[in-house]
């Protein structure tokens, strides 16, 4: 058998399992080098690494955090693979969402188990992983994307890592809105979210949590506007910006590479279409919003005195007289 991994759903051992490698798990083999090679254990399997080949029947009965052999005689840990683990082993073929991100809008939209949330478009699945990973095993994840070719990778790489299960995938285009309503959560990654906020809105439920993640600033800005239209509030833009260090104890330093911009998170809550926007715009709008009307105003009356004197009016405005 290849190094690929199984489709099958996630394995909940025993409480007397958990300290061993059983047939079923999926196990990530960390080498000295610091490789990681994520698998679903078979009996039968065989993972391939540039340090030779692992064996699956060598893995199994072995305690999680020890170490293994290659068939050529390196050394590696077997550990249970993190959801970072996960989300950087799969097929790509898009770009996927960081895992930074990711984490960040998991916690941003307040899901967690039998949460629904809903996401266009889905990619190689990075995200898809990480939202079905927090709504499992009693909510779901409703997907949509209108690329076939990367429909089929996203849905292979959920059922390698044991996943689909939470996820109903649909292969279209949102144009005509989703293939769910009643949702705690909508995250879009699509070019031009701000076109589908009333799809959104439709799928919402009310006050329900909304995200995006955006490249560019000219995108976050047309989104912004469409919330107007669309009466989402509780508004925020922002990054996360990610640095690592070497942990080494004699020299313990930022490590020479930084992950910088990989995109704008967006973030609302959908209100009630009843609702005045203007009175939950956030208070640095509704100063900024207030200072331009006192200045068409000051305008406005600076217009119409220079028109007073040029008709030969007075110089100077009447004043209140005292008392």
């Amino acid at each position: 058998m290849s190094d690929s991994l199984e489709f099958s759903q996630p394995s909940f051992p025993a409480d007397g399992d958990r300290w061993r490698v059983q047939a079923g798990d999926l196990a990530m083999i960390f080498t000295s080098d610091y490789k990681r090679f994520v698998a679903r254990i078979h009996p039968e399997g065989v993972t391939h690494t540039h340090l030779g080949a692992f064996r699956h029947i060598d893995l199994i009965g072995a305690k999680w955090g020890s170490t293994v052999k290659s068939q050529i005689g390196h050394d590696a840990l077997v550990l249970q693979p993190s959801l970072t683990d996960i989300m950087k082993s799969l097929k790509r073929g898009t770009q996927i969402i960081y895992p930074k991100d990711a984490a960040y809008i998991v916690h941003r939209l307040s899901l967690r188990a039998g949460s629904r949330v809903v996401e266009a478009g889905t990619g190689s699945g990075g995200l898809t992983t990480a939202l079905a990973w927090a709504v499992a095993p009693s909510g779901m994840v409703f997907t949509h994307e209108a690329r076939e070719d990367i429909y089929q990778v996203a849905r292979e790489n959920l059922a390698r890592v044991g996943l689909l299960p939470y996820v109903k995938m649909a292969l279209c285009d949102i144009e005509k809105g989703f293939r769910a309503d009643d949702a705690d959560a909508v995250f879009l990654d699509v070019r031009e979210p701000w076109r589908y906020l009333a799809h959104v809105r439709h799928a919402l439920r009310p006050g329900g949590f909304f995200a995006s993640l955006l490249p560019t600033a000219n995108q976050v800005i047309e989104l912004l506007r469409g919330f107007d239209e669309h009466h989402f509030a509780d508004v925020s833009v922002e990054e996360l910006i990610l640095r690592s260090y070497k942990p080494t104890p004699e020299r313990f330093r930022p490590d020479d590479n930084l992950i910088g911009h990989t995109g704008y998170l967006v973030f609302a809550r959908c209100i009630d279409l009843d609702e005045d926007m203007a009175r939950w715009r956030q208070p640095e709008r509704q100063r900024y919003e207030a200072r331009l009307q006192t200045q068409a105003e000051l305008e406005a009356e600076a217009k119409r005195r220079a028109a007073e004197v040029a008709a030969g009016g007075k110089k100077y405005p009447k004043l209140p007289l005292p008392g």
